[in-house]
């Protein structure tokens, strides 16, 4: 049997938008039937009034069937807010639970936001302050155009790919400090040669005034025309007047297989030779770079030139754990 309150509660869950007619529809209906029970308990004709008449059709149209005796009638306010109760609670659940998901899913994505931030603006492992700062002066120095070998031409202290050469060597020599003095050797400024060797190259390099050992783009400088020479010989005047050939690790064809995978070499009367080849590869240049470091500082370890080959390559993943672990044997770390 079809109740009035399972009708009641089908219409509400198919159609939320009738709620407000049903509403009034079902206090209505219950007012009536209330003043219909009251009706027949003072009237005693036989024939039912008109308005009796018509509730009863009312309810037949509608499926009622008819209520049984009760001892003690609800009131209408209480049996409309039954209705409604009923009929309000799966809308309410609906509701409710659309209401928790919007709060819930702004909080994760508020989370997911502040986890990624996190994460992008995480100091991670960087080189020390002080190699920015070379970096520049780098950029300086290398504007000055007798830092190539001559007559070789060879410029990887100053080329875009190999600057990294400088500031490493400078790192790990004098902790990238201009005003770096030795007391034992005597050196000072970024390069480990000595003032007067670094007053010599400062001549080919044509400053205009006295060689500062203490100036970092002087420094700089001596240093890059050094490393190109050590790479690529030079060619000097003689005591005699005549040119004196200085060869270079290019020279060496035994070098030459290591940096370029070809032992061959191009030689040419009054130069040094060099590599048929360019040097170009990461095993090639990280090679390189270690033999320069064991001639740069000639009472350096097989260990101190690997870490310079090591810096070197790394130049751009200061987070790689060997570089890490030479960052922390520097007496300045992180300064």
């Amino acid at each position: 049997m079809i109740t009035t309150s399972n009708k009641f509660e089908n219409f509400i869950e198919n159609d939320d938008e009738w709620f407000s007619d049903i509403e009034l529809k079902v206090l209505d209906l219950e007012q009536e039937l209330t003043e219909w029970r009251e009706s027949r308990t003072r009237e005693f004709t036989a024939a039912p009034p008109r308005r009796d008449r018509e509730m009863l059709r009312a309810r037949g149209n509608a499926g009622h069937t008819r209520p049984g005796p009760a001892s003690k009638p609800r009131k209408p306010s209480d049996r409309a807010q039954v209705l409604i109760e009923r009929g309000r609670r799966p809308a309410r659940r609906a509701r409710s639970g659309r209401g928790r998901k919007i709060p819930i899913g702004a909080a994760v994505v508020l989370v997911v936001l502040i986890v990624g931030a996190m994460i992008v603006l995480r100091k991670g492992p960087s080189w020390p302050p002080s190699v920015a700062t070379v970096t520049s002066q780098i950029t300086t120095a290398c504007q000055n155009p007798n830092v190539v070998s001559e007559p070789s031409q060879v410029n990887f202290a100053c080329d875009t790919d190999t600057s990294q050469i400088l500031w490493v060597f400078a790192l790990l020599t004098s902790h990238n400090d201009p005003g770096y003095a030795d007391a034992k050797t005597g050196r000072k400024g970024l390069e480990p040669i000595t003032p007067a060797q670094g007053g010599q190259i400062a001549w080919s390099l044509n400053l205009h005034h006295p060689y500062n050992p203490l100036n970092p783009v002087d420094s700089l400088a001596v240093a890059a025309r050094a490393i190109n020479n050590i790479i690529g010989g030079a060619t000097l005047t003689g005591a005699s007047g005549k040119p004196t050939v200085q060869p270079g690790l290019e020279s060496k064809p035994e070098n030459c297989a290591r940096y370029t995978g070809s032992p061959a070499v191009v030689s040419r009367a009054g130069f040094p030779g060099r590599c048929a080849s360019p040097v170009v590869t990461r095993e090639g240049r990280a090679a390189l770079v270690a033999d320069v470091y064991r001639q740069w500082m000639p009472a350096a370890s097989p260990v101190a030139a690997q870490n310079a080959s090591v810096l070197f390559q790394n130049s751009g993943n200061p987070g790689d754990p060997q570089v890490q672990a030479i960052l922390k044997t520097l007496p300045d770390h992180g300064g």
